[in-house]
């Protein structure tokens, strides 16, 4: 079985990402497997995380794998130094995959280039969070009945948001119209504007945020404005409560508006807004089990008809 990496988004080609969402979809329906039994993955998370980590690590255990690592890297031997080719060469001595978070934009191709094992970003730096990206298609494509044609409006921290950098490569294959709503000091950075004008992507810049703005949006996009990537604090306080989504805004919003937010949240989407039926951003985390399972068969070697004819489902 061929064995791969998972880097990027940008890599799939349209088929290969309507597979691993065929392969989400048959997870979503027996999620309970022993597909990868007698797998090891390890998790070095340097960054700190919840939905990701915990959502990998569940997918590999409803898969049958163990799961080693560490979610502190102040825990492991980086603390003394090691550096980060060591710590991967060592892991693959004991791991089938090694998924990493890494807060240095590029970790994770580095990682790749000397792993002997496939090595799964799961987010690193500013850059990108490819697995996030494919979890956000998934709940796009079931929500919407199809990824082409759709109105897709990106709101907050556009400037250091991986999610939605992986977002917009992801999307070229599908015709998207994307609307950039930010802060001009988190407004999104020029090389993925030259990417949408390269990849024939159609955008549009917004400051404003309100309900006139979003009337045709099929899926709102929140984003955190993500402290930790501030050196600047006082421009992080200026720019923190720019855009929150309110119940009020709603009442006008097309029927099939889904909300969708790679969470945490923190003052951007109101509390009010959970119970209205256009918010996703619940069950767009509880999709990330599904495309974790897809993504650690993808880089196992694994295909759909594997999956479809697997006899390890447990009920």
């Amino acid at each position: 079985m061929e064995k791969r990496h998972f880097i990027t988004i940008a890599d799939l080609t349209k088929d290969e990402l309507m597979y691993l969402l065929a392969m989400a979809e048959q997870f979503e329906m027996h999620p309970n497997r022993e597909l990868l039994k007698g797998k090891v993955v390890a998790t070095l998370f340097y960054e700190p995380s919840t939905r990701t980590r915990l959502s990998f690590e569940t997918a590999a255990n409803r898969l049958g794998a163990r799961v080693i690592g560490f979610s502190d890297a102040k825990a492991s031997s980086v603390s003394k130094g090691e550096t980060l080719k060591d710590t991967i060469l060592m892991v693959s001595n004991y791991a089938d995959l090694i998924v990493m978070r890494h807060y240095i934009e590029g970790a994770a191709q580095y990682a790749s280039e000397v792993a002997p094992v496939p090595i799964i970003n799961a987010g690193d730096g500013a850059h990108m969070h490819p697995s996030q990206c494919l979890l956000d298609l998934y709940s796009i494509y079931k929500t919407q009945g199809t990824l082409e044609n759709l109105n897709i409006y990106l709101v907050g921290d556009l400037k250091y948001g991986r999610t939605v950098h992986s977002l917009i490569m992801a999307m070229r294959h599908f015709n998207p119209t994307f609307h950039f709503i930010a802060p001009n000091e988190l407004s999104m950075p020029m090389e993925y504007k030259l990417y949408c004008q390269e990849n024939g992507i159609k955008y549009q810049e917004h400051t404003a945020f309100n309900n006139r703005v979003l009337a045709d949006a099929d899926i709102l996009y929140m984003t955190r404005v993500q402290k930790e990537r501030f050196s600047d604090l006082m421009e992080y306080e200026h720019v923190k409560n720019v855009y929150i989504l309110r119940n009020d805004m709603l009442k006008n919003v097309k029927d099939n508006l889904k909300i969708l937010h790679p969470l945490p949240r923190v003052n951007e989407i109101a509390y009010d807004v959970d119970d209205n039926p256009h918010a996703y951003y619940i069950q767009q985390a509880q999709n990330g089990l599904y495309a974790r399972q897809a993504i650690f068969s993808h880089c196992l070697g694994i295909t759909l008809e594997d999956i479809k004819q697997d006899k390890t489902i447990i009920k």
